[in-house]
């Protein structure tokens, strides 16, 4: 019965394991990225981010079709162009930050679901939307495991500046140099790990695997290290449960990763041990005067 239900779809279906791999990999580098996203107050930025590379990739569609390495450019180029000209703005005006990235990622959006409307088929409009987890091919796998190991060395290294500028940024700029380097390597991330998540799940649900398992892992762990570890294992758990209900139930695959790791956090939200509904409505001990 368990090896029908969870083992068999994999041993039988090479396109499964495939699928399986690539989630694994895009858990194993976007996860922390969420989490240290959340631990900085920048959640939406991560959703913003992921509407932004839309017209790059589209562009990359136009020039040379469903091209791994052209909308791959095209997605990096776009994200990392309105990353800076929403600094840009925020620097030289009385807009803020949060409204200027808002601006950009609403103009990027709709430029990107234009172009490719226009220009391509409705099959392909869904394809750049929500992704073909279940149709990653070797160079696709070979991107998203190269992301994901660049991400894990980049944080390994940035990790003690991340954590410091999470819990005292002025800290960290009148300490250090490090400050501006950090949170720009930390942004070109942000943008890396969206674009190679954006092949798997597409536009629009490459930044739930992202910020949803960070947020649900807040729920059960303070620890910033043992927020990755727990957010890891969220999304590991959610990539598989949700390929096996997408073949059990023919299901979209993307959405049904992205609704289990939003149940996982909805349960997280009324029971974890840290901060939830359950554990705010515990009675306080009481300590004797």
């Amino acid at each position: 019965m368990i090896w029908d239900a969870i083992v068999q779809p994999f041993a039988d279906f090479s396109f499964m394991r495939r699928a399986l791999l690539g989630c694994f990999a895009v858990s194993l580098g976007a996860t922390p990225v969420g989490v240290f996203l959340m631990l900085r107050r920048m959640s939406l930025t991560g959703d913003a981010m992921a509407h932004a590379i839309l017209p790059g990739a589209a562009v990359g569609f136009l020039i040379s079709g469903l091209s791994l390495g052209a909308m791959t450019i095209g997605g990096l180029v776009a994200g990392m162009l309105v990353a800076l000209l929403s600094g840009f703005v925020t620097r030289v005006t009385a807009l803020r930050e949060d409204a200027s990235l808002a601006a950009f990622y609403l103009i990027s959006l709709a430029l990107g679901v234009l172009i490719v409307s226009t220009r391509g088929s409705n099959v392909d409009l869904m394809h750049v939307l929500f992704g073909t987890v279940l149709a990653l091919n070797n160079p696709a796998l070979l991107l998203l495991c190269s992301i994901a190991s660049l991400s894990l060395l980049l944080l390994a290294v940035m990790y003690r500046p991340l954590v410091l500028e999470c819990a005292d940024p002025q800290f960290l700029r009148s300490v250090s140099g490090l400050s501006a380097v950090t949170h720009f390597t930390f942004l070109a991330l942000v943008v890396l790990n969206l674009v190679g998540g954006f092949h798997a799940l597409g536009t629009l649900m490459a930044v739930g695997i992202m910020i949803l398992p960070a947020a649900a892992a807040r729920f059960w762990v303070a620890s910033a290290g043992g927020l990755i570890l727990v957010a890891v294992f969220v999304a590991f758990l959610s990539s598989l449960s949700g390929l096996l209900l997408s073949y059990h139930f023919s299901l979209p695959s993307g959405p049904s990763i992205i609704l289990v790791a939003g149940l996982i956090y909805f349960l997280s939200l009324m029971s974890g041990p840290v901060g939830s509904v359950a554990a705010q409505a515990r009675p306080r001990q009481r300590f004797p005067n």
